[in-house]
């Protein structure tokens, strides 16, 4: 397994994972060619010193897994950065072979590199398998958060 940054041409699956399961069916437009507006958002944030769009390739090259880590400074916790985790995803006919598990350890492993003093993520409380999932890699649900949607 190689951990590597995500690559134009990865989109189509990077997006193909987010949109295959039930939140996402309703929320990502996953048609090909993609709509433009998931080329610029690959384009802000490969930009971005503080964004690493990650892919899992299995031995034979194929994407399986993806990942975006997002690094954020603080002045809290003496000028201390967090690390923020969003869109794990693994490819539906991997699942249930401990590729999550890995993700986050290689997750958890350079946002120490990075300096963070914390990873966190958030979760959508209609995922318990999801919860269950982060509370078995030793997260603990210390905050309760809050969005707000526009559109």
């Amino acid at each position: 397994m190689k951990f590597r940054v995500a690559q134009t041409s990865d989109l189509p699956n990077i997006i193909g994972m987010l949109a295959d399961d039930k939140l996402g069916q309703s929320r990502e437009n996953f048609q090909l060619p993609l709509p433009q507006n998931y080329q610029q958002a690959f384009k802000n944030i490969t930009e971005d010193k503080n964004q690493e769009l990650i892919v899992l390739e299995d031995p034979n090259g194929e994407v399986i897994g993806t990942l975006q880590l997002t690094f954020i400074q603080y002045l809290t916790y003496q000028g201390g950065i967090r690390a923020q985790i969003e869109a794990v995803r693994i490819r539906k006919d991997k699942r249930g072979l401990g590729l999550g598990k890995t993700m986050f350890n290689w997750a958890i492993k350079r946002a120490q590199e990075k300096g963070a003093h914390l990873l966190q993520l958030t979760t959508d409380k209609k995922r318990p398998e999801a919860i269950k999932f982060y509370k078995d890699l030793g997260f603990n649900q210390s905050h309760e958060g809050m969005k707000l949607h526009f559109g």
